[in-house]
């Protein structure tokens, strides 16, 4: 099929279940709800759905600049509230002077209860208060057992999302030229290393795009990318604009300070 061809191999799967939506929806003609979405996938869906006139295709997480948002496919004449979304906003402190907790650490805690990282938002850890973002089918049940998170004892209560903490992370927007979209030609630019450097890098699994671990430094990098970097940070591609007079990739890059 002709969509496929301009996506990636490992996309494919998720291009299938886009399909599968698509049609579910024009067969039923009743709105289909998806799990927490990565830009990247964000991206697909909307390239997939295109200006089709039969349907609408809306996002939400929490708020307009949340990163991962749910995803409603449905007739072009359906209404959609942020109530459809059905996101809850749990919150929890802790004790800042006694314990430091980082981003991660939340993380972890939340997949060690066996949940899915799908069902789970944009997450907030900030001067001693921790936000996330869920699908309700698992509001009670992480409100039952994420209970410690880096042996701090934690309660987590349902919120309104006018208490919603804005992100604290900061990117600064960089304009790049590469020799190639390769992964390894790319970090070198964003991070100002050799090739080599980035290469081994990539080679030695401390690269990640979209959440996956990316060991080839042939691979592509493309328009909403989200770049990894163990011990050098975050950066995500905000737009490739094309060839320079010199053959080189020009793009914005967002870098996380």
């Amino acid at each position: 099929m002709e969509v496929y061809q301009h996506f990636r191999k490992e996309e494919h799967p998720f291009i299938d279940q886009v399909l599968s939506w698509k049609d579910q929806v024009e067969r039923s003609f009743q709105p289909k709800l998806s799990d927490f979405l990565t830009p990247r996938e964000q991206t697909i869906f909307q390239s997939i759905i295109g200006n089709n006139s039969d349907m609408k295709l809306s996002f939400f997480g929490g708020k307009e600049s949340a990163e991962r948002k749910r995803a409603i496919l449905a007739p072009y004449y359906e209404e959609i509230a942020e109530d459809d979304f059905q996101i809850s906003l749990l919150e929890a402190t802790y004790p800042i002077k006694f314990i430091s907790i980082e981003h991660r650490d939340v993380l972890g805690a939340f997949l060690s209860l066996g949940m899915k990282r799908k069902k789970l938002g944009d997450l907030v850890v900030y001067d001693g208060t921790i936000q996330l973002l869920v699908d309700q089918e698992i509001e009670s049940y992480v409100k039952v057992n994420l209970t410690e998170v880096k042996k701090a004892n934690v309660l987590f209560e349902q919120q309104p999302f006018s208490h919603l903490i804005e992100s604290q992370e900061k990117w600064e927007q960089k304009l790049v030229t590469a020799s190639s979209l390769r992964l390894d030609a790319v970090l070198k630019e964003i991070y100002q290393l050799s090739r080599q450097n980035a290469a081994a890098a990539i080679q030695k699994g401390l690269v990640k795009v979209n959440y996956q671990s990316i060991e080839n430094t042939s691979f592509l990098v493309e328009k909403d990318d989200l770049i990894s970097f163990r011990g050098k940070g975050r950066s995500k591609i905000d737009e490739v604009h094309g060839l320079s007079k010199k053959d080189k990739w020009k793009m914005t890059v967002g870098i996380l300070k």
